[in-house]
Parts: C-alpha cells; structure tokens; sequence
C-alpha cells in the first residue's frame, strides 16, 4: 500500500496507515424496509469491484472523524 495517500478535510493529506477502512457506501433500500437476507448483504456482502468506488474511512491516527472518499480500486488513488 505504499504511496496510499488520503485528503482528510480536518487534517489534509496524510498516509492511508493513519485510517481505518470502514466500507463501501452502499445505499438503504427505498422506503428503508428491507428482510434480514438484504440487510446481510447490505451490511456484510462487498462487491470490491475494479475501478472508482465511495468509500468510508475513520481517521483514527488524526481528528478521529469519518471521511467519505472515492478511490479507484485498481490503481489505490483516492480523490
């Protein structure tokens, strides 16, 4: 993961090894109804596909906040 780099908004630009992955942003369902099958694969099942996804991240090392990012899976660049 070398060269990983993330913009914070609160800390600016620092090394992906200061953040947590959180996951991918994956939508509620309309209506926020769902069955206990779709909320497991909501929350459990990622589809990790190549190419630009939303992304959350905890700064842990830094302002301890959230950041929502979109990173290219193929070459690690977030934006």
């Amino acid at each position: 993961m070398s060269g990983f780099r993330i913009v914070c908004p609160n800390c600016g630009e620092r090394a992906a090894a200061e953040f947590s992955f959180g996951g991918e942003m994956i939508a509620y369902p309309d209506g926020g109804v769902e069955s206990l099958e779709e909320n497991y694969e909501r929350v459990w099942l990622r589809t990790n596909a190549r190419g630009s996804q939303s992304e959350q991240w905890f700064h842990a090392a830094g302002c301890r906040r959230w950041v929502t990012t979109v990173r290219d899976t193929a070459t690690n660049v977030a934006g």
